[in-house]
């Protein structure tokens, strides 16, 4: 009760007295909380934080969904605007690698292993919060389907006012600012000021945000550190004591972040798709292994996992080509942006078929 008290009494905070910053400087105050998220025992911030941001999710998803009903917006896009998108890419397989956490997420399972574990009290309880989150993620989707769908007609309606709706429909809007700024002119029906609404959506999509990159810290550090593992009862040397230090690990697994985070979010957001649905279909092949040398049926992952892996493959040679296009033909190569995606996509693309065959080997094996 405090807790949320406190989150309502610094909103108000923030809308009376706004902070404006550059980029550069959130970025740099994200990667300092992310840092303390990942080093911190999991009760002391982590725990704590994520419970709060369910209630701001929740309420986020009952704006959204009230607006919605009271609005009852028209969806003026088209439903279909053909195999390629103005920009060049072809919904083979782009689509596939956008659209990631409620259909199949490598993240979710990164995250359901190594945090989610330890804030789940009984066994049991797994059910409820894995088909829980599903079936949220699974409205979340639509009602953003809705909302960006029905965004022009806001704006010709003149249920989103000028200001808003010209930031919504801007060419440099990310989807975080066009389902926010939606939402707030539904919500505004309401009788909320668009200001104020705009300001509570954004930071609802924020805290959403946060409790990704939180995650994601403490993950990369753990799968650094797991790296350098030793056997057990052998002592490991000096260099590997360093490396597995948590904060050494985790100040190295932030520095990866933040170059890839110079390149921007229209550069990385493919290459993250692309690794993101890779790595469930390494989770699907392992767990097709798992189940073949336990003695029980697997075949149910079968043609997923081959799906998920002739996608991602497909999505990340053509981020490939399009860099090796950039360097040798068209120009336009940056090295810290470029050449860093290069490298990711070029190891991605090694490791996948690394694990691809030797996994594919045991499944067909007999015994």
């Amino acid at each position: 009760i405090l807790g949320i008290a406190l989150i309502i009494a610094m909103l108000a905070l923030g809308i009376m007295f706004p902070v404006y910053a550059t980029k550069t400087t959130w970025i740099y105050v994200v990667f300092v909380y992310i840092f303390f998220a990942s080093v911190t025992p999991m009760w002391l911030l982590k725990t704590p934080r994520d419970y709060l941001t369910t209630f701001l999710f929740i309420g986020m998803i009952v704006a959204a969904v009230i607006g919605v009903f009271v609005s009852n917006p028209t969806i003026t896009t088209p439903a279909f605007a053909g195999f390629k998108s103005a920009s060049g890419s072809y919904i083979f397989p782009t689509l596939f690698v956008t659209i990631a956490c409620g259909a199949v997420s490598g993240f979710h399972s990164l995250v359901s292993s190594e945090t989610s574990s330890k804030l789940v009290e009984n066994e049991k309880d797994m059910l409820q919060v894995g088909y829980g989150s599903m079936l949220l993620e699974s409205l979340l989707a639509i009602l953003v389907i809705v909302i960006v769908g029905a965004l022009p007609n806001l704006k010709a309606s003149g249920v989103l006012d000028s200001t808003l709706a010209n930031m919504a429909l801007a060419d440099t809007a990310t989807p975080f600012t066009k389902f926010s700024a939606g939402v707030t002119g539904l919500v505004a029906q309401l009788g909320l000021p668009q200001s104020w609404g705009l300001c509570i959506m954004t930071m609802f999509v924020s805290a959403l945000a946060l409790t990704s990159l939180d995650a994601v810290a403490r993950i990369s550090r753990m799968s650094f550190q797991e790296f350098f593992e030793v056997e057990e009862g052998q002592e490991p040397s000096g260099l590997v004591k360093v490396l597995t230090n948590k904060y050494v690990s985790t100040i190295t697994s932030l520095v990866c972040g933040y170059l890839l985070s110079l390149g921007g979010y229209v550069n990385i957001w493919p290459l993250f798709g692309s690794a993101n649905q890779l790595l469930a279909a390494m989770v699907l092949i392992s767990l097709a292994v798992f189940l073949k040398v336990t003695g029980r049926k697997g075949f149910m992952l079968y043609i997923p996992m081959v799906l998920m892996f002739i996608v991602t493959m497909t999505a990340l040679v053509q981020a490939i080509y399009g860099i090796v296009m950039k360097l040798f033909v068209t120009g336009g190569f940056v090295l810290m942006v470029d050449g860093l995606q290069l490298v990711v996509a070029i190891l991605l693309v090694a490791l996948g078929l690394m694990i691809g065959f030797n996994s594919g080997s045991k499944l067909v094996k007999e015994k």
